[in-house]
């Protein structure tokens, strides 16, 4: 694999960078432009994320004012700065295509802002209309997951929702589509035990929902239960289907950056979505999602299969690194992250392989 990753040069006015500053919690945009190979494009830019504001080096959202950059409207340029490795994220949605579901795709570039490097970068593709359309998919309506109340049930912590939508936001699609996702939830929340699987599958593909369920479980994404991820609805099956958003503190490291443990996220899932917490109640369920985790535990989540996909990324981001201001100090580390990702691979292995027995 080639060592040269995309250079993208940002020029911004100082004052406009200042009031992107002073305002760090507001989603506003400035006009700025961006300089790709030799294309210059027009853009609005901002600051995006939660937390993760906070850090020196910072994520951000681009929107193209006119001319489409690569067929998008808006990418998302993620810092990263928390994963050690650079790479979680991408080998995550990576993964998540390995096994079926639809994801982003992604890439990392080198970031210069008014002709200073600001690092390496993973560039997100957005989740919208126009990521359908470059799958040949049909239109539908597209919800990003944005924080805990988004846990399919009609309370959060005990308490009544003030909307059944509350933690969605829309991405793409009409405000009638609302109540799709409205049903969705309210058949989760009302539908008795016995009918539970039937009627939900009327709603949810399940197939794509099991794939989505045993990348999760073996990526140990804690968040990503009840928010990182997004909601899709095919217009032609009438079905949702469920995608990864946001999968950097994964592979054995924490949103702070720290060693998590191998057995933190349960075979079961996280109870605190309540979609989730329902179906494996349900013996069916169980069977079916334990089919396809056994295969998967054999043939995709194993240092084997994944160990080329490692290295080729870490071989690939680390000269850039190297060179980013805020992870060169850090390269010891950094070149300890494909053994620290080889070594959960084998122990959340063989932990989801003896908690099989759970799933009968």
């Amino acid at each position: 694999m080639s060592n040269l990753i995309p250079s993208y040069f940002l020029k911004i006015k100082e004052e406009d960078l200042n009031r992107l500053r002073k305002n760090l919690r507001n989603d506003d945009s400035v006009s700025s432009k961006l300089k790709v190979d030799k294309t210059v494009y027009d853009i609005n830019i901002a600051y995006r994320g939660a937390y993760t504001r906070k850090f020196r080096k910072r994520s951000y959202v681009i929107d193209f004012d006119s001319e489409m950059f690569f067929g998008a409207r808006k990418i998302h340029l993620n810092a990263e700065y928390r994963d050690p490795s650079l790479i979680r994220n991408k080998l995550s949605l990576d993964f998540f295509q390995d096994l079926g579901v639809l994801s982003p795709e992604s890439q990392h570039i080198n970031f210069y802002r008014n002709g200073t490097f600001k690092g390496v970068y993973l560039q997100l593709e957005s989740v919208d209309d126009l990521f359908l359309k470059k799958r040949g998919l049909p239109a539908g309506p597209i919800y990003y997951a944005i924080n805990n109340d988004a846990n399919f049930s009609f309370t959060r912590d005990e308490k009544p929702k003030e909307s059944l939508l509350d933690g969605y936001i829309q991405a793409s699609g009409d405000p009638s589509d609302d109540d799709f996702l409205h049903d969705l939830i309210t058949i989760v929340n009302t539908t008795p035990q016995s009918k539970f699987l039937e009627e939900v599958s009327q709603y949810i593909n399940m197939d794509k929902y099991l794939n989505w369920l045993v990348g999760a479980i073996c990526t140990m994404n804690n968040d990503g239960f009840t928010h990182n991820y997004a909601l899709y609805r095919n217009s032609e099956t009438r079905m949702f289907e469920i995608l990864p958003w946001d999968y950097d503190a994964t592979w054995g490291r924490k949103v702070s950056g720290g060693i998590m443990e191998h057995t933190y996220v349960p075979i079961e899932g996280k109870k605190g979505n309540h979609l989730l917490y329902l179906l494996i109640q349900l013996p069916e369920f169980r069977r079916l999602y334990k089919e396809v985790l056994e295969e998967i535990l054999e043939t995709k989540f194993t240092v084997k299969y994944m160990e080329n996909k490692v290295l080729d990324l870490h071989q690939l981001v680390r000269p850039n690194l190297l060179l980013d201001p805020y992870k060169n100090n850090k390269v010891d580390i950094f070149d300890n992250e494909p053994e620290i990702i080889f070594q959960f691979i084998r122990d959340r292995n063989n932990y989801l392989k003896e908690q099989l027995k759970n799933l009968k």
